[in-house]
């Protein structure tokens, strides 16, 4: 399995960044993307990695977040006939705020009536193809990161602290073990290894990538995820977007050179 990351907060040479996340993704001749980012982007630097998004055959959407979501209709532009599977609670309704005042943060207005031969709401554990799983949060109780995060869900004139139940992780079967994509992380990062663990016990988890949404933490909070991290036993993490540097900086210091960083022209094998 081969990923490079499209685009990432982080730059590399000839490349651009931006508050957004997509992953390319070749899997078994299969040609997958994870998230679109939140522009065009990622096909600006798919181009110059010398990467066709015409060869993609099918789409994840992880969150119903902008910066993931607002670049699928460029993709739908230049690919004509790739699905976009999306998690089936997925809504026009992400908000961010206090009080009185939410801010919508979710995908694109109106995108869910236009293009539904092209999206596909999938609900459960779900194989799109052979090694390839899409699973849910199965948790409970996540409605209180939503609250920490001031995130919520907007139901019949009705706010509801977002349980996330929109964010999907990407699983992928390999010879070294399962490697997994969640690309905010938001139910936690140490819960999401728990979860593909308990889906999967006769397997174990390689990796983790993707963001860890950190940028906001505390050193506490931070720490104590790592330790969280460190006890699922887990080889190796690759994050960045909303982690930020801080937390990276933590995160490496405490789980050592296991911990990678995510920059836009990264390429991973497994």
């Amino acid at each position: 399995m081969k990923a490079t990351v499209l685009s990432d907060n982080i730059p590399a040479e000839n490349l651009g960044c931006e508050w957004g996340l997509s992953i390319f993704i070749e899997y078994h001749g299969k040609h997958i993307l994870l998230d679109a980012g939140a522009s065009g982007l990622f096909l600006t630097n798919a181009d110059v990695l010398g990467l066709n998004m015409k060869d993609v055959d099918f789409g994840v959407l992880s969150h119903a977040h902008y910066d993931h979501a607002d670049g699928i209709p460029e993709f739908f532009r230049v690919n004509s006939s790739a699905p976009f599977y999306f998690r089936e609670t997925t809504g026009e309704n992400c908000c961010k705020g206090v009080w009185n005042y939410k801010k919508y943060i979710g995908i694109p207005k109106g995108m869910l009536k236009k293009y539904p031969d092209r999206i596909k709401l999938v609900s459960g554990d779900f194989s799109p193809c052979n090694g390839v799983y899409l699973i849910p949060h199965k948790t409970p109780g996540l409605e209180k990161k939503g609250i920490r995060e001031h995130m919520y869900l907007k139901e019949k004139r009705r706010w509801r602290p977002d349980s996330f139940s929109h964010e999907q992780s990407l699983v992928f079967d390999t010879p070294d073990g399962l490697v997994i994509f969640n690309s905010c992380s938001h139910g936690g990062a140490d819960t999401i290894i728990c979860e593909v663990t308990a889906t999967f016990p006769d397997k174990k988890v390689k990796a983790l990538i993707g963001g860890f949404h950190l940028y906001n933490k505390t050193d506490a909070e931070i720490l104590a995820l790592a330790e969280g991290i460190r006890s699922t036993g887990i080889s190796e993490i690759y994050t960045g977007h909303c982690t930020g540097d801080h937390a990276f900086d933590l995160l490496r210091e405490t789980l050592g050179e296991s911990v990678h960083k995510l920059h836009a022209g990264l390429v991973m094998e497994f």
